[in-house]
C-alpha cells in the first residue's frame, strides 16, 4: 500500500499543495516551521480521521479560511482509490470514495492504514493513561475499522450515564433527599433514578466488555512484536514489556494483569459486578469510575516501569519500539503494508539507533521521512528528497 499523490487545500499553512509520492523512502528536507510535520499531518489523518497533535479539526483549517480538504490517491494491489475528506469545523466533516460521497466520515477507516511516529509519542512512555489509551483504540481501527463505532457507541453512553451521576446526583447521594415532587416521596425519586442507571451500566458493560475484549487481545498480539522491535532499535538486552491494569474489580484485574484474555461474557460479568460494587462512591464523586476509560497500558523496562525509570534514549526507543510493533502487527494483519510516517525522528536518536532503524525500515512499501537537515538522515538510507519552504513542496535543487 502507499500513496501515490497527495492533495492539500487550506490545510494547516497551505493554501494548496500538490505532492507526488511513490514507493520506497520520500524525504521531506526543510527548516523548522516550514511545514514539513503539515504534511505528515495530512497522511496520518487521512488514515485515522484524526490529527495527532490536536483534539479537535479547528487548527487544522487555514487562518481565515472555512474549510480545508486532504485528498489522496491510495494504492494497493495495482488498484488505485480516491479518499477526499473535506473538515468543516463546528459542522459535520465529510467524506468521498473516487467522487462519491459515503454517509459517515468513518465509513472510509481501512482505505489507507498508516503508522505515524512524531515527537508527541514520546508521551507514551512518560505521559499520562489516556495518550496510552488512545494508542490502543486507534491501533484497534487500524486492525479493523468497525471497533470505531464501538468506540464512539461506548464515549457517548459514558458521557450519558455521567451525567445522569451528575444531574441525579442529590436523589441518588445517601443520606440526602432532594425536594420531591408534589405527590412523589423522595424514596420514589431514588428507585426511579437507580433504575434508569441501572439500565446505564447494562448499555456501559455491554459495549465496554467489547472494547475491553479486543484491547487485551491486542495487547497480547502487540507484545511478541515490541520485544523484536525495541531490542532492534535499542541494541540493548533489556526486555521491554505489556501488561493491563484494569479498573474491573478483583479477581478480573488480577486476571486480566497476568495476561488472561477473558471472553467478552465474562468480561460483562465482571464490569457489571464492579459497578455494583462501586455504585455508591460513583453516586458520591458524580462520575464513572469503572471501564476502560479508566485503565492504563502498562510499559516496563526489564522489571522496572518505564515511566519515571527508563532514561530519555530508553524512553524514545520503547516509544518508537510500540509504533514499530504497530507497523509489524498490521503488516501481518493485512498482508500488505501500511505506510510509514517518521516525523523528526532520526534528530533525536543517537547514530546507532539512527542505523539499526534505517536498516529496519528499508524494506518497507513507503515510508515517508521528515528532517530539519540532511546531516539527520543515515547515509544508507537512499531514496527521493523533496524541499519544503513555506507554502512550497518541491524536488530538492543538487
Amino acid at each position: 500500500m502507499h500513496v501515490r499523490h497527495l492533495s492539500l487545500i487550506d490545510f494547516r499553512s497551505y493554501p494548496s499543495a500538490e505532492v507526488a509520492l511513490g514507493p520506497g523512502v520520500t524525504t521531506l528536507l526543510g527548516p523548522n516551521g516550514q511545514g514539513k510535520t503539515n504534511v505528515a499531518e495530512a497522511l496520518g489523518y487521512l488514515a485515522s480521521l484524526e490529527s495527532h497533535r490536536v483534539a479537535n479539526d479547528a487548527p487544522l483549517v487555514r487562518f481565515g479560511a472555512s474549510q480545508a480538504i486532504v485528498r489522496g490517491a491510495i494504492v494497493r494491489d495495482a488498484r488505485e482509490t480516491l479518499l477526499e475528506l473535506e473538515i468543516n469545523p463546528g459542522k459535520a466533516n465529510r467524506a468521498r470514495l473516487g467522487r462519491s460521497p459515503v454517509g459517515r466520515p468513518r465509513e472510509v477507516l481501512g482505505t489507507l492504514r498508516s503508522v505515524l511516529f512524531a515527537p508527541e509519542d514520546l508521551a507514551l512512555v512518560k505521559g499520562d493513561p489516556a495518550a496510552r489509551r488512545r494508542f490502543l483504540d486507534d491501533l484497534l481501527v487500524q486492525r479493523q475499522p468497525r471497533w470505531a463505532g464501538v468506540r464512539a457507541d461506548y464515549d457517548r453512553i459514558l458521557k450519558q450515564r455521567n451525567a445522569l451521576l451528575k444531574s441525579a446526583a442529590p436523589v441518588l447521594r445517601r443520606g440526602r433527599r432532594a425536594r420531591p415532587v408534589e405527590g412523589v416521596s423522595a424514596a420514589s425519586e431514588r428507585e426511579s433514578a437507580l433504575h434508569t442507571l441501572h439500565v446505564w451500566n447494562a448499555s456501559l458493560a455491554g459495549f465496554g466488555a467489547q472494547l475491553l475484549y479486543a484491547r487485551l487481545r491486542l495487547v497480547r498480539d502487540l507484545g511478541t512484536h515490541l520485544t523484536t522491535a525495541y531490542a532492534t532499535v535499542s541494541g540493548e538486552d533489556g526486555q521491554a514489556l505489556l501488561s493491563y491494569r484494569s479498573s474491573l474489580a478483583e479477581p478480573w484485574a488480577a486476571a486480566i494483569a497476568a495476561g488472561e484474555v477473558p471472553s467478552v461474557e465474562e468480561l460483562m460479568a465482571g464490569f457489571a459486578e464492579t459497578l455494583i460494587a462501586v455504585q455508591e462512591n460513583e453516586i458520591d464523586r458524580g462520575v464513572s469510575l469503572v471501564g476502560p476509560h479508566r485503565d492504563d497500558l502498562l510499559l516496563t523496562l526489564g522489571e522496572l516501569p518505564a515511566k519515571g525509570y527508563a532514561s530519555h534514549g530508553e524512553s524514545w526507543s520503547f516509544a518508537l519500539g510500540l509504533k514499530l510493533a504497530a507497523y509489524a502487527l498490521l503488516r501481518h494483519d493485512l498482508g500488505t503494508d501500511p505506510v510509514l510516517v517518521l516525523d523528526d525522528v532520526f534528530a533525536e536518536l543517537d547514530s546507532g539507533r539512527r542505523d539499526r532503524l534505517a536498516a529496519l525500515i528499508a524494506d518497507c512499501e513507503q515510508v515517508l521521512i521528515t528532517a530539519a537537515v540532511e546531516a539527520d538522515i543515515p547515509a544508507g538510507l537512499s531514496g527521493r528528497t523533496l524541499a519544503v519552504t513555506r507554502g512550497s513542496i518541491g524536488p530538492r535543487e543538487e
